[in-house]
C-alpha cells in the first residue's frame, strides 16, 4: 500500500520546529545568504544591462530585489495567516523572467515592467486560493519534471562559469579553483560528521576562494571600493504605466504563463522541502503548498510595486536542507533578515559578488545534482505507470531540446524562441498539455454530491451500485466499494467532530475506473489531521490501543489498495483505490 510506514530519515538534524543555538542559526544563515545573494543581485544586473537601462536604475533594482527577497523569505519561514510555507524556502529574483523582463524594459521601460509584474502576481494569489481545483493539472509528475528541468536550464551556465576567468589568467586557474571547491565540498559531505558537515558548502567555497586568491582571481579591489552603508536615490522608482497599449497586451500573456511556470516551480519546491524536512516522512500538506504559492505571489507583487524584477522560491533551498540536514524555519527567517540588512550594505554585497565564477560554478554543480534527484523523487511519489513515464520522459527531453535550440528553432519567431528557449518553460508546458490530454481521454468520471453525514450512506451506496453494475463488477467487489466509502465517510465525519464545528460539510464523491480498479475521490471542506499519517501511525501502535477511530483507519487500509489525503485550506480530498479483484 502507498501508506505503509516509511523509514526514519537519519539525515535530518533539525526539523522545522526545532530550536538551534543562536550561533549555529547565524552561522547557517550567513552560509545560505552568502551562496544565494549572488543570484539575487546578478539576475537584475543581467536584465537591466541587456535592456540598455541606466546604472542608476540598476542600483535601485538590486536594492529593491534584496529588500523584497529578505521580507518574503521571512514570511515563507514563519508563515503569516495563509501566506508562507512555514519552511526555510529562500526567496530571490527569478531567472525564468529574464527573457520577458528584458523585452518589457526594452519596449516599455521600468514602468511597463512594474505594471506587468504587479498584474501577473494577482494570478498567483488566485492559484493559491483555488489550488485544489488545479490538482489534476499541477500533479507531482508535472512539478517533479519542472524541478529536474531547472538543472537542465541552469547547468549550461554552471559549466560556463567554471571556465570564466579574465584574459591573461594562467591556464590552470579555472580548473584549479573549480576542482578544489568541488572536491572540498563533496569530501566534507561524504566524510564529515556532526557540526562540521553543516559547514561543508561554505568551507568548500572558502577553500576555492583561497586558491583563486593565489591566482589573483578574487576581486578584492571591488570590495575595497564599495561603501559600507548606502541607500539608492528613491527618485529612481519608476512608477507604473497605465496606458495599456499594444506593448502591454503583447507581453501580458507571456508574463501570465511565466508566472504559472514559476508557481509550478514553487509547488514543486514546497512539496520537496516537506520530503527532506522531517525524520519521519509525512504526507504532503497542500496547505503548506498554498502558503508557499501565496508568498511567491506576495514577492512578485512587492517586486512590481518596488519597480524591480519578479521574485520566486529558490530550489537550491531543498538541496541545502538535504545536504546540511537542517530544515529549521529559524534559519530561513535569519536568512531573510540578513538579506534585508545586505540591501543597505554595498560592501558586504561586494564581498560575495567578488567570489570568482569557477568557484560558484563548482558549488552549483553539487547543488543541481542533488536537486535533479529530488525532482525524480517528487515524480515517483505517487507511483509511475506507463502514462506518467511517457509524460515525464517526453516533457523532460522536449525541455532539454528547446534549451539547446534543437527543436525547430529556425521556424519560431523571436518571442516564441525566447519563451521556449528556456527548457523549464518548454518542458513544463509540454507536461501540462500532456496532463490535460490524459485527463480528457481517460475513463469517464461519475459524480454525486450530498451532505457529509452517515445518514447519506444509502445514497452513496446507490451511486456505487450504478458504478459497479455498469462495469459488471462482482458482488464482492461492490461490497468492498461500499465498505471503503463507509469508513472514509466515517473518518471525515469524525474529523468534523475533532474540529468542534457545528457546520455540516458537503461531500462530493467522484468515481472512475482505472486499470481494473476503482478510484474514489471524496472531497469535503478542509479540517485537521492527515489520514495518510494516521494510517502510517497504526503500524507503530499496539493493536490493543486501537479505538473506534483507529478501527475505521484499519478497515480502510485493509479494503483499499491505496489511500491519499490531500489537505488544502478550503478542501479535504481523500482518494482511495479499490481493486476489482481481491
Amino acid at each position: 500500500m502507498q501508506t505503509e510506514t516509511a523509514q526514519v530519515n537519519q539525515n535530518v538534524r533539525y526539523e522545522p520546529d526545532e530550536r538551534l543555538s543562536p550561533s549555529l542559526t547565524l552561522g547557517l544563515g550567513l552560509q545560505y545568504a552568502a551562496l544565494i545573494v549572488g543570484g539575487i543581485v546578478l539576475t537584475p544586473a543581467i536584465i537591466v544591462r541587456a535592456a540598455g537601462e541606466s546604472e542608476i536604475y540598476l542600483t535601485w533594482a538590486v536594492f529593491a530585489a534584496l529588500a523584497v527577497s529578505g521580507f518574503t523569505t521571512v514570511i515563507q519561514a514563519i508563515r503569516v495567516g495563509r501566506i508562507g510555507a512555514g519552511y526555510p524556502l529562500l526567496m530571490g529574483t527569478s531567472g525564468a523572467f529574464i527573457a520577458v523582463s528584458v523585452t518589457a524594459l526594452a519596449q516599455g521601460g521600468p514602468a511597463m515592467l512594474a505594471t506587468l509584474v504587479v498584474l501577473s502576481s494577482l494570478f498567483q494569489f488566485a492559484l493559491s486560493e483555488r489550488l485544489a481545483l488545479f490538482r489534476r493539472l499541477i500533479t507531482p509528475a508535472v512539478a517533479g519534471t519542472v524541478i529536474m528541468l531547472i538543472s537542465v536550464t541552469i547547468m549550461p551556465i554552471t559549466f560556463d562559469m567554471m571556465t570564466q576567468v579574465p584574459a591573461g589568467t594562467p591556464d590552470l586557474a579555472a580548473p584549479a579553483c573549480a576542482i578544489t571547491t568541488f572536491a572540498a565540498t563533496l569530501g566534507l559531505i561524504f566524510c564529515a560528521t556532526g557540526v562540521l558537515r553543516l559547514w561543508a558548502p561554505m568551507i568548500g567555497v572558502v577553500t576555492g576562494c583561497l586558491v583563486a586568491a593565489g591566482f589573483g582571481l578574487y576581486d578584492i579591489d571591488r570590495v575595497l571600493a564599495a561603501s559600507w552603508v548606502g541607500l539608492p536615490d528613491t527618485a529612481v522608482w519608476p512608477g507604473f504605466d497605465f496606458e495599456f497599449g499594444p506593448v502591454f497586451w503583447t507581453l501580458f500573456p507571456a508574463f501570465i504563463f511565466v508566472t504559472l511556470v514559476g508557481a509550478i516551480e514553487t509547488i514543486g519546491d514546497a512539496v520537496a522541502i516537506q520530503r527532506v524536512a522531517w525524520r519521519k516522512p509525512r504526507a504532503t500538506d497542500f496547505r503548506t503548498v498554498q502558503g508557499a504559492v501565496a508568498a511567491d505571489g506576495l514577492g512578485n507583487l512587492l517586486s512590481g510595486l518596488a519597480g524591480t524584477v519578479p521574485n520566486t522560491t529558490y530550489s537550491s533551498s531543498i538541496a541545502l536542507a538535504e545536504i546540511t540536514g537542517v530544515a529549521a524555519r529559524r534559519v530561513g527567517a535569519c536568512v531573510g533578515v540578513l538579506f534585508l540588512i545586505m540591501a543597505f550594505l554595498p560592501k558586504l554585497i561586494s564581498l560575495f559578488l567578488a567570489i570568482p565564477d569557477p568557484v560558484i560554478g563548482a558549488y552549483l554543480l553539487v547543488i543541481l545534482g542533488v536537486l535533479f534527484v529530488l525532482g525524480m523523487q517528487v515524480v515517483i511519489q505517487d507511483g509511475v505507470d506507463y502514462r506518467k513515464a511517457v509524460l515525464v520522459g517526453v516533457s523532460f527531453w522536449v525541455g532539454a531540446g528547446f534549451q539547446n535550440d534543437l527543436f525547430f528553432a529556425d521556424y519560431l519567431n523571436d518571442w516564441l524562441r525566447d519563451l521556449l528557449g528556456n527548457g523549464m518553460t518548454a518542458g513544463g508546458l509540454t507536461a501540462i498539455l500532456l496532463t490535460v490530454f490524459i485527463n480528457l481521454t481517460g475513463p469517464r468520471r461519475r459524480r454525486m454530491e450530498t451532505e457529509l453525514d452517515m445518514n447519506a450512506l444509502d445514497k452513496v451506496k446507490e451511486f456505487l451500485n450504478g458504478f459497479a453494475t455498469a462495469r459488471a463488477w462482482s458482488t464482492e467487489a461492490f461490497d468492498r466499494l461500499c465498505l471503503v466509502a463507509e469508513e472514509t465517510m466515517l473518518i471525515l465525519s469524525q474529523l468534523d467532530d475533532d474540529g468542534d464545528t457545528d457546520k455540516k460539510r458537503r461531500l462530493l464523491l467522484v468515481a472512475r475506473e482505472d486499470s481494473g480498479a476503482a478510484e474514489l475521490e471524496f472531497i469535503a471542506a478542509a479540517d485537521t489531521g492527515n489520514i495518510e499519517d494516521r494510517i502510517a501511525l497504526l503500524g507503530r501502535q499496539a493493536s490493543e490501543d486501537a479505538v473506534e477511530h483507529e478501527i475505521s483507519l484499519r478497515l480502510l487500509r485493509h479494503f483499499a489498495s491505496s489511500v491519499r489525503h490531500q489537505q488544502y485550506s478550503d478542501a479535504d480530498i481523500v482518494t482511495v483505490r479499490v481493486k476489482a479483484d481481491a
